[in-house]
């Protein structure tokens, strides 16, 4: 199933109330509706990377940072892999339109620069532009004395890439009956943090302690929770090369539930088969934990998938073949947003 029964970890009281995104401080009807209101000022905007117009090809943009994820990298002192998660959070978005990413600029801002920790963080950028084949082009450095804690220190950036526009990916040609294939994630990778904190506080658990699993491998809580995200973007052009992807979805804030719908002309949605997919051993520890609804879950949270594609049912199958692990995760529908069943 994709998700715990939902009854608890029997820590407290049996009708205590399942933690929430909104509860832990994350209001995602809020940002949606900041984007309703920016589509006024700004039409056009609200894919997962912006596109301009460059001759013969479109040049697609996206920005982003790594959230909350920074206060785990502080108390793990694992540094050397948020970088990764800093580019893939813009690459994975880019890569969506079926971009190729050309270039990555970093913002990193502290209060007192610790030039051996930026080391560590750089790092991981230059990390995750090898991943993605693209190139550190160069960033920010900035010093804010009493701005942020002593030994913090926050992180932005974004990519550019570029696409042919005769072979720019925008899902308009979806229809019906189009499979939906799901590709892993290593696990929380940079999205729900601020709910997953929370749990982590319920649960009495440190960040050494060992991961409560029933897979038999063993790994820290803090090691669980910082795997660095997937980096899609050589598997996901490869596929694109072959033929058959007519939309994809980064599965980011907003989970299947938010995410799924962003590239589906009107009128259509997503039936997704929960089951069909690995959930990771983390997921079902936070909800546990948490007490959460299965419906938060998946509008937190990626529940063990990173990347959506929307394919014909023709090349589903040879797509799902060539991309293992992958999985056939539902199906498009008439009628919008996201169904379960």
């Amino acid at each position: 199933a994709v998700s715990c029964s939902g009854s608890g970890s029997g820590s407290g009281p049996a009708d205590e109330e399942g933690m929430t995104y909104k509860g832990a401080g994350v209001d995602i009807d809020a940002g949606t509706e900041l984007v309703r209101r920016i589509r006024k000022l700004a039409p056009g905007i609200g894919g997962f990377g912006g596109l301009y117009p460059h001759g013969d090809e479109y040049l697609v943009a996206g920005t982003d940072g790594v959230g909350t994820k920074l206060k785990l990298a502080f108390e793990t002192g694992i540094h050397d892999t948020i970088g990764i998660d800093l580019v893939a959070m813009s690459v994975n978005d880019i890569v969506t339109s079926g971009a190729k990413p050309l270039f990555f600029l970093d913002y990193y801002a502290t209060s007192k620069l610790d030039v051996d920790l930026a080391e560590k963080v750089i790092k991981g950028i230059v990390d995750g532009c090898q991943q993605s084949n693209c190139i550190l082009l160069g960033g920010e450095t900035a010093e804010m004395p009493d701005f942020y804690k002593e030994g913090e220190y926050d992180l932005s950036g974004f990519a550019v890439g570029a696409v042919k526009k005769d072979k720019v990916i925008d899902g308009k040609s979806i229809v019906e009956g189009d499979v939906l294939i799901g590709l892993p994630s290593s696990g929380v990778h940079s999205n729900g943090f601020s709910l997953a904190r929370r749990v982590l506080d319920k649960s009495g658990l440190s960040l050494t302690d060992p991961l409560p699993r029933n897979d038999g491998v063993t790994t820290t809580v803090g090691e669980a929770l910082m795997a660095p995200t997937v980096i899609y973007v050589k598997q996901v052009l490869d596929i694109i090369s072959k033929g058959g992807v007519k939309g994809l979805a980064h599965i980011t804030g907003g989970g299947f539930t938010d995410n799924i719908p962003r590239v589906f002309p009107k009128g259509l949605g997503a039936k997704i088969v929960t089951g069909s997919w690995q959930v990771l051993p983390v997921f079902e520890w936070l909800q546990q934990v948490g007490k959460i609804e299965d419906a938060e879950m998946l509008r937190t949270f990626n529940m063990g998938v990173g990347m959506v594609l929307v394919v014909s049912k023709d090349a589903a199958d040879r797509i799902l073949e060539e991309s293992s692990p992958a999985y056939r995760i539902g199906e498009v529908i008439q009628g919008e947003g996201v169904q379960y069943v």
